[in-house]
């Protein structure tokens, strides 16, 4: 679990005397706060993102924590998982407020809030990205940050109904198979979780430019273990996925 990693820094800069409080596993406003202290006491770029220069000084005896750059975003996302939309008129506070931090206009959990997901996700953990305008439109993320392939933590846009509708899902790639890709995000059966989504609804996938580049190519993920290391469903609510997705 990415939310691992972040623990793992959280320890470094609060042994070092930079991070104040409990360490608990999320990239917020108080740990990027205090990465920039200590990347300005290192002579560093003080930008917040955890990049191999970054590595390198905050662990200086192996010069890394893990393979592969950290996703915050998706540790953020994995903190959120079973986060419901609350059914009838009444709305998840949780999800309203996203809306208030970002400054969206934002009606209620019944409007579709995979947009509204990937944004906090990406808005609380890397402060310097620029977000689409209207991030509620999951076809919008189609021109976010940079093009990439298929890769953990990409943003990944699909298209439902028809491609010429302009309706879509957005959310975070996690692993596939040989029809779909296995997707972390909002909205999917009404709660943040772990969906399949067919590859024939796929449009395109993206990167965050303030974040370290996604490196080596695209990663082998094993969905049975994909599956075992997030919260475990029962059956019938991957039935019940599965009949979102048709």
């Amino acid at each position: 679990m990415i939310s691992e990693q972040v623990e793992k820094i959280q320890r470094a800069l609060f042994t070092q005397g930079f991070l104040l409080g409990e360490i608990d596993g999320v990239w917020g406003r108080r740990t990027i706060a205090s990465l920039k202290a200590f990347q300005e006491h290192a002579g560093l770029a003080a930008d917040g993102v955890f990049g191999p220069k970054t590595s390198r000084k905050l662990f200086p005896l192996n010069g890394h924590i893990a393979a592969g750059p950290l996703l915050p975003w998706v540790a953020e996302a994995e903190t959120l998982m079973g986060t419901r939309e609350i059914p009838g008129p009444a709305s998840n506070p949780v999800l309203l407020d996203f809306a208030k931090q970002l400054d969206i206009q934002y009606a209620g959990d019944d409007v579709p809030w995979c947009g509204l997901f990937v944004a906090h996700c990406i808005g609380a953990t890397l402060p310097e990205e620029a977000l689409p305008s209207n991030p509620l439109g999951a076809r919008r993320w189609e021109r976010f940050g940079d093009a990439t392939t298929p890769r953990s933590g990409a943003i990944m846009v699909f298209w439902r109904v028809s491609k010429d509708s302009g309706k879509g899902h957005v959310a975070f790639y996690q692993g596939e198979d040989d029809d779909n890709y296995w997707l972390l995000g909002g909205n999917q059966g009404d709660q943040v979780g772990l969906m399949h989504y067919p590859k024939v609804r796929f449009l395109s996938a993206r990167w965050p430019r303030t974040a370290p580049p996604p490196g080596g190519g695209r990663p082998v993920v094993n969905i049975e273990t994909l599956q075992d290391g997030m919260v475990r469903q029962r059956p019938q609510e991957m039935r019940a996925q599965s009949q979102f997705l048709s």
